[in-house]
């Protein structure tokens, strides 16, 4: 047996350092038999790992976002003495960023878009179907201003405009907060713009089965109208493959319904395979009410899913998807 002031190589046999580690441990602790509560400690650890990540990859996004807020930071300030001289101040920042996640889509979603033709070249006001996360809509965003020289506008729920350290990144990209005449007057102006009619609600409580969840909104459909502007319904497949929520656990519902903040548990972060499709157009009509408007979209953005998106959503499939050499058609 060691000493207490002796060294674990001291004698005539060195003790590994993990066996010197257990008894000093043992020795500080008072336990006998520590090495079964540690090899069951590490047996619990290798169980639990992988839901660990699973929980914690979803993480990403948000490190992504606040990189980005950090990137806008860096160039503001290095670009202030510029902006007196220049109407564009914020042209070569959202350039960088839409690099910066369009790199992350190619890289770990194997990102597509399809349709970007069906766009007119004017205003226009697309929906879309909202994930769990509004990360493909990120790439959406990125893909458009890339290639077409687009940018679209977002109307986002309340709650974003309230978290920490967003205010610059929303300024910058025009994120809008959602009252109607706000997004009227932006298509007047010939802004594409973009809305989940779904929005955290949808995002939380849709499932791999992919139902549409608007409720009784049909407020998107008054703005169309109002501004007599065309809907471009749009989707994206397996986007609930890459991170799910648990919304079908009643009490986060309940609880979602009394304080309505998005406070449900996601997990996921899976390199699944990421394709957006964009559907032709639903044309301004002076005589459609907002109803049936909305029912028009509805049913354009439910016939999208079910083109392009099996029933129900498989994770694995999903990822398998990023495999396959054959693209889908749009």
């Amino acid at each position: 047996m060691i000493g207490g002031n002796e060294s674990c190589t001291a004698g005539p046999i060195s003790m590994s350092y993990l066996t010197c580690l257990t008894y000093v441990l043992g020795e500080w602790t008072g336990v006998e038999h520590i090495e079964d509560y540690l090899s069951y400690a590490v047996y619990l650890l290798w169980v639990l790992y992988p839901l660990a990540v699973v929980f914690l990859l979803p993480g990403v996004i948000v490190i992504l976002f606040y990189t980005s807020i950090l990137l806008l930071h860096i160039y503001k300030r290095k670009n202030e003495l510029k902006e007196a001289y220049s109407n564009d101040f914020w042209d070569g920042a959202k350039l960088m960023l839409a690099t910066l996640w369009d790199g992350h889509g190619r890289i770990w979603h194997g990102y597509e878009l399809h349709g970007t033709e069906n766009i007119p070249e004017g205003p226009g006001l697309i929906v879309f179907y909202h994930g769990a996360t509004p990360v493909d809509y990120v790439y959406f965003m990125a893909r458009l201003l890339i290639q077409r020289k687009r940018y679209c506008h977002v109307v986002a729920d309340h709650f974003v405009f309230r978290l920490p350290g967003f205010k610059i990144l929303l300024d910058v990209h025009g994120v809008m907060h959602g009252p109607k005449e706000e997004c009227v007057n932006a298509l007047k102006k010939g802004c594409l713009i973009a809305i989940a009619p779904g929005g955290v609600r949808e995002a939380l409580f849709s499932d791999e089965m992919y139902t549409i969840i608007w409720g009784n909104r049909k407020g998107f459909a008054q703005v169309a109208i109002d501004a007599k502007v065309p809907i471009i319904p749009m989707f994206t497949q397996n986007v609930r493959e890459g991170v799910r929520t648990l919304g079908g656990i009643k009490i986060f519902r309940s609880l979602y319904e009394r304080v309505r903040l998005p406070i449900v548990p996601v997990y996921g972060g899976f390199p699944v395979k990421l394709r957006t499709f964009i559907g032709e157009p639903i044309a301004y009509e002076p005589n459609t009410t907002a109803e049936e408007l909305t029912a028009k979209t509805k049913a354009a953005l439910q016939a999208l899913i079910e083109k392009h998106q099996k029933i129900p959503g498989n994770i694995f499939r999903a990822l398998m998807e990023r495999f396959q050499t054959e693209k889908k058609e749009d």
